[in-house]
């Protein structure tokens, strides 16, 4: 019980125009609503709402709102009411406290700081409605020399790489932590778009082998769901080292989540909270991970790119340079504001850096080092528009990772309560009354008209640049300028202030 701690939200109905139709008891799975027999009127327990407006959607009538309270302590500059509600929250629970998606504090956007260049006069535009602009890229290691013999053909054995027609990838979401329904949709989408989706650390349900050409499937440090037939189902292999949620710390499924279905999947016992260890126990150096690189590479006959995930912490460059030269052939990085299913709010909102930050860092550090080639880069942690997809590539992505962007197109409302597994939406849930509520014959249409829509604006605004292909746009700076930024800020950027000419 919550003593001391008013509701954080407030349901406001209209009296006039609710009818005790009783959709929104229905419908919410935190019992929120309810009907009162004596008064024939529906009532609300302001306690259990967490905004996710199931109710006020269906509602036939639109006779509900959800407000913030507007319950507040005494004005304190040092002592929020956060800060004091999530003391109280302790005091009673003795436990630590959880957090979903991502992080919600007022840091620095750095995308929001980052305007596009365009082409006038000297430098024509294209227009991609009458011009061929190319989408399409190759992640994994490139071949520094091209050799061939007196007949013209290739010498060279070519590293294995994932031909992606749009620079948009589904980033990792375990089966567990979200439904078999969002799985279902991701994986239909990524076929149909010819992209990729990633299976997090869940392990692939066996009725989702038959997407594994459009399968990313991960190696992370609890091993869930991993075997034979799962690598070789894969069109790459994840190595899951951190996440941009939850950099140094593991895994978090809890109990509730783990169905027969999950068990199954995931290779663990039914009801039992699925931990994974921080580090992974048979890596504590770059020579270790190199041994695990090749053991998935042998393991797989050398036909699958493998990627090294990493969370945006202060040092990923020097990581970054390690992990090029452990063999693997795509790098990802999750910056702090990357969502999750749970993670300590202490380590969620004041671990890591932003994402901006740690690809311009790694990528200007690979490229001192002559090593950028070796491997491909994959960046995610809060991609929310097609404009933050061109301005990473510009900084040095090859591509990018969304998950809360693609969530948000099956109909999350970011209520942030995705631990609790009570998701009224049907996405970050595991009861059946719930997960029917997602269509995925419906999810997956939504997922690729949002990717369809946001390679349309990529190519107007590479049009728009004077360029023609995602690989001319791929670090090239020039195309970006600084606003409302530091010197330092934009000297990790590598990046120069509005104005600035060459």
């Amino acid at each position: 019980m919550n003593i001391w701690i008013h509701p954080e939200y407030e349901v406001v109905r209209n009296a006039d125009r609710c009818i005790a139709c009783r959709v929104c008891e229905r419908q919410c799975a935190n019992l929120v609503h309810s009907f009162d027999p004596e008064t024939g009127k529906m009532k609300a327990d302001d306690s259990g709402c967490v905004n996710c407006h199931r109710c006020v959607c269906l509602c036939p009538t639109h006779a509900l709102k959800i407000v913030k309270s507007d319950d507040t302590y005494k004005r304190n500059e040092n002592w929020s009411d956060q800060n004091i509600n999530e003391i109280y929250r302790q005091a009673n629970s003795g436990g630590v406290l959880l957090s979903s998606m991502g992080n919600p504090r007022k840091f620095s956007v750095y995308w929001d700081k980052m305007l596009i260049n365009a082409s006038q006069v000297t430098n024509p535009p294209i227009d991609p409605l009458r011009e061929p602009m190319e989408t399409q890229l190759w992640l994994g290691r490139r071949t520094a020399e091209v050799e061939r013999d007196g007949k013209g053909r290739l010498k060279n054995t070519l590293a294995p790489q994932l031909k992606l027609k749009v620079p948009v990838m589904f980033s990792a979401m375990s089966y567990g932590s979200i439904s078999y329904n969002a799985h279902e949709a991701l994986a239909r989408a990524a076929e149909e778009l010819g992209t990729y989706y990633n299976t997090g650390e869940g392990g692939l349900h066996k009725d989702f082998y038959k997407y594994g050409r459009n399968t990313i499937v991960q190696v992370a440090s609890g091993r869930f769901g991993v075997h034979r037939q799962y690598l070789e189902a894969a069109a790459a292999i994840e190595i899951k080292m951190g996440q941009g949620a939850k950099p140094g710390i593991g895994g978090h499924l809890p109990g509730a989540k783990i169905s027969a279905d999950v068990s199954e999947t995931r290779m663990i016992p039914q009801g039992a909270d699925a931990i994974s260890p921080a580090p992974h126990h048979d890596i504590y150096s770059i020579e270790d991970l190199r041994q695990l690189v090749y053991s998935l590479k042998e393991a797989t006959e050398y036909k699958k790119p493998v990627i090294v995930k990493i969370a945006a912490v202060h040092n990923a460059a020097a990581i970054a340079s390690g992990i090029a030269r452990s063999g693997a052939d795509i790098i990802a990085i999750d910056g702090f504001r990357g969502g999750t299913g749970a993670a300590p709010t202490r380590i969620r909102d004041n671990v890591g850096i932003p994402i901006e930050l740690a690809l311009a860092s790694v990528d200007a550090r690979l490229r001192e080092e002559g090593i950028r080639d070796d491997v491909s880069i994959v960046v995610g942690g809060s991609i929310r528009s097609s404009a933050d997809v061109v301005k990473a590539i510009a900084l040095g992505a090859d591509a990018c990772y969304i998950g809360t962007a693609a969530l948000l197109a099956l109909g999350c409302h970011l209520c942030r309560s995705c631990h609790e597994g009570r998701c009224n939406w049907g996405i970050a849930t595991q009861r059946p009354d719930l997960v029917k509520r997602l269509n995925p014959d419906i999810g997956y249409k939504r997922l690729v008209n949002l990717v369809t829509a946001w390679n349309h604006e990529i190519q107007e605004m590479m049009g728009g640049m004077g360029i023609n292909s995602v690989e001319a746009l791929r670090g090239n700076r020039l195309m970006l300028r600084g606003i409302g930024l530091t010197d330092t800020e934009l000297s990790v950027l590598g990046i120069r202030y509005a104005g600035q000419s060459l």
